[in-house]
């Protein structure tokens, strides 16, 4: 009888990727970028253990909404203090920290424990094309 395979935390090999946003739609863009955050894509992987890759996402400035998000999406935040409860509209959110509107999208689709926080590390956006990673050599990955 075979058993089956757990990744250890220490034997993990991981790569860099580099994804292009440039009028990718937010939410499939998000959906498969967590996915290599978890490390769904190789045959390790094991739920419990982070398995993922580094995920270097460039041009966040130019991801789209479909239909009437851009107008009716309300991002909220609050300062802890009474009435400290703070609402930006997509629209608003794009135009002034476009790198929270795939980032906050990501971390929506990661778990929401430990184990998700430690793989929210592994990503970096990016507004525009620079990026201080060239000398990982990312891999350039190709959205479908």
């Amino acid at each position: 009888m075979s058993k089956s395979y757990m990744a250890k935390p220490g034997a993990v090999e991981r790569k860099w990727y580099l994804v292009d946003a440039n009028g990718k739609t937010v939410g499939r863009l998000a959906s498969e970028i967590a996915s290599i955050l978890r490390g769904k894509h190789k045959p390790e992987f094991t739920p419990g253990v982070d398995t993922g890759d580094f995920v270097i996402v460039v041009n966040a400035e130019k991801v789209v909404f479909t239909g009437n998000k851009l107008q009716k999406k309300i991002y909220y935040r609050h300062s802890l203090y009474p009435g400290g409860l703070k609402e930006t509209s997509a629209a608003t959110m794009l135009a002034t920290k476009p790198e929270r509107v795939l980032f906050s999208a990501i971390k929506g689709m990661l778990p929401h424990n430990t184990l998700g926080r430690q793989q929210l590390t592994k990503l970096r956006v990016y507004a525009g094309t620079e990026h201080p990673h060239e000398a990982q050599n990312p891999i350039v990955w190709e959205t479908k």
